[in-house]
């Protein structure tokens, strides 16, 4: 028996002992998932699902999950036995009786979770724990009723459950602070990277990726892109998938329920707005890989690899400061590029015989070069990754003429980059969708959803991000990027732009 530790009058056990029998109701993939991560961790499993065979056939699925590590030789044989006889399905919810933790894993509505645990609250035991694996319902909803709200709180694992290291421990209004360190403690026992969060829609993860889908729908919306553009951009910036590739991963339909339910749930902010894209994708049956058509028929086709070129080029001088030049003169000088330095200038890019090209600060490139008075003038994508970048997004001012053009697509080639040409819309696509990811979880930790670190760690881990919020944020500098969301204010007029408080602060600072 493990010691015992009281917290709001609440009585809970410590980190339960390897041996607690665990309860899991839903046989799903992400029950299945988290059966096999429980008893792998030495713990007895139930297994429960209503459904007639449910269980016994994600049974059969995790053992032939394990048999592969076997193939593979990262499981020995007797394992593999000794983790398919801890976890045994189990009929009723009555045989769950004894369970120091019962983790509910059933369909994402709020009525069916708030019977099931009420139904386990006055099952189970003093000082036994219910989790709730749900991913947008809020905790506090789902306690109300409950006689005992103290011990419910969120465990959010991300598919698939073996594999991915985050889960989000959420507090509800009533969740006793024991209980979250306690299933805190137990995830990490379990070879898992635990993130608090306060039930607030979305939680971390699905709260804060928001603008990584909607700046890509908006800008198709705005017909600035092609699909294959803006995923090419973004993979770019070291997304290990580009957004309309990821949705057509997830569903159309599945995605678009996430977005709505923020977004109701937020009262309508603009923020979280859903697109009239991906709707038109649902209502056509275009919901992604499952049918074999949605942004792409079929898996998308990778991008040919850029051909070297010798062509000579203009003159090339960086201009300004800050990370991304110095990045950009590391790379220049990489790939074995002459260029001269320009630090006293007013604005921040490259100049290249004729053509100045700005880094974008959320203005076009008709607008820049309208207040600018000049002619040959382009705006480029932020390269936050330059070694990484296959591809670079550059939109051209109306009167900048066709030679300037050319010597820009053979700069980027030069540099091992295709030019991807989009229509000039405020902030392009890697600038404009970084700046909103570090404003969103500038706003969460604001907002007391999580800390600066739990941000990070969660979207690298549960959405496999090259950076967290506040890894971009010390990077890139608030002032480069409220400049850049100011700028996408005014051009839109649309709250979903307005700069979170937090990112003021820093500027400010």
């Amino acid at each position: 028996m493990t010691s015992a530790i009281h917290t709001s009058g609440w009585h809970v056990a410590q980190r339960p002992a390897a041996d607690a029998l665990i309860g899991v109701v839903g046989a799903g993939v992400m029950g299945a998932g988290i059966a096999q991560v429980a008893a792998q961790a030495g713990h007895p499993v139930r297994l429960l699902d209503v459904r007639e065979g449910a269980a016994a056939a994600a049974l059969a699925q995790i053992g032939k999950g394990l048999d592969g590590l076997v193939n593979k030789g990262r499981m020995e044989a007797e394992e593999r036995a000794a983790i398919m006889a801890r976890i045994q399905p189990a009929r009723q919810t009555a045989e769950l009786a004894e369970a120091t933790l019962v983790i509910e894993v059933i369909i994402e509505k709020l009525e069916p979770k708030q019977a099931l645990l009420q139904e386990l609250d006055g099952l189970l035991g003093e000082g036994a724990i219910i989790a709730t694996n749900t991913s947008s319902i809020s905790v506090t909803a789902l306690a109300n009723g409950m006689k005992h709200p103290q011990r419910l709180v969120g465990m959010h694992f991300f598919n698939p459950v073996p594999l991915m290291k985050l889960v989000e421990v959420v507090w509800g209004a009533e969740t006793d602070a024991g209980v979250a360190e306690v299933i805190a403690q137990l995830a990490r026992s379990w070879g898992k990277t635990a993130v608090h969060a306060k039930s607030t829609p979305g939680f971390i993860v699905n709260r804060i990726a928001r603008p990584y889908y909607a700046e890509t729908l908006a800008l198709l919306q705005e017909q600035a892109g092609t699909p294959e553009q803006i995923d090419r951009a973004l993979r770019s910036a070291g997304f290990r998938m580009g957004p309309c590739e990821l949705m057509d991963l997830i569903g159309h339909d599945t995605n678009y329920l996430v977005t709505q339910s923020v977004f109701e749930a937020n009262f309508g902010d603009k923020r979280y707005q859903p697109s009239l894209v991906q709707k038109a994708l649902v209502d056509g049956g275009r919901l992604g890989r499952k049918v074999g058509k949605g942004f792409y028929v079929g898996p998308p086709t990778p991008p040919a690899p850029i051909e070297p070129v010798s062509a000579a080029l203009p003159a090339l001088s960086l201009v300004g400061r800050g990370p991304l030049v110095e990045a950009l003169a590391a790379w220049f000088a990489h790939r074995g590029l002459s260029f001269s330095r320009g630090e006293s200038a007013d604005w921040v890019g490259l100049v290249l015989g004729e053509v100045h090209l700005h880094l974008s600060d959320g203005r076009t490139a008709a607008q820049i070069a309208h207040e600018r008075r000049y002619a040959e003038l382009a705006v480029m994508d932020w390269p936050v990754a330059p070694d990484r970048v296959d591809g670079l997004a550059v939109a051209f001012g109306p009167r900048c003429s066709s030679n300037a053009r050319e010597a820009v697509r053979l700069l980027w080639h030069a540099l091992g980059w295709e030019m991807l040409e989009l229509r000039d819309v405020p902030g392009l696509a890697v600038a404009r969708t970084v700046a909103m990811l570090v404003n969103e979880g500038s706003d969460a930790v604001w907002q007391g959803v999580c800390d600066e670190q739990g941000a990070d760690l969660a979207m690298k881990l549960g959405v496999n991000y090259p950076a967290g919020p506040f890894e971009w944020l010390a990077l890139l500098g608030a002032e480069r990027v409220v400049e850049l969301l100011d700028a996408l204010f005014a051009a839109y007029r649309s709250e979903r732009y307005r700069v979170s408080p937090l990112l003021q602060q820093r500027r400010w600072a």
